[in-house]
């Protein structure tokens, strides 16, 4: 799994336990999987369909920074299946674990539609 997106954690991304917030790293990571699902299909038209069991492994806390890592597991005939794993970036220490994340491709009226991908592709630059 590739680790590209990094986050430092600041005070207004705590809880009143003095721990990130889990539903500001549910954003981070909803955002992160699907601009990954977009550059994977090549259409900006995608949405969230489905996100499996969340597991809190651990804590972060103010100051730390994190990395986000997700991969396609799965291309479906208008969906992909993503995994995501999130973890402390000078500790690796895991913080959080998704094994599935749906997000289904769809035309410019909203209705799902083909995206005719079968395997992960990597920008070019």
């Amino acid at each position: 799994m590739n680790f590209h997106t990094r986050k430092w954690v600041k005070p207004e991304d705590l809880n009143p336990n003095g721990t990130l917030f889990g539903g500001t790293l549910l954003r981070w990571i909803d955002e992160e999987a699907v601009i990954y699902a977009i550059v994977q299909l090549g259409n900006p038209n995608v949405v969230t369909k489905f996100i499996s069991e969340i597991n809190f492994v651990s804590s972060a806390r103010k100051g730390d920074i994190i990395e986000l890592g997700i991969t396609a597991t799965e291309f479906g005939r208008t969906s992909i299946t993503l995994t995501c794993q999130v973890r402390n970036k000078i500790t690796r220490k895991s913080i959080l674990t998704i094994e599935k994340l749906v997000f289904v491709n769809l035309d410019g009226y909203g209705n799902p539609t083909p995206h005719g991908k079968t395997e992960i592709t990597y920008a070019r630059t």
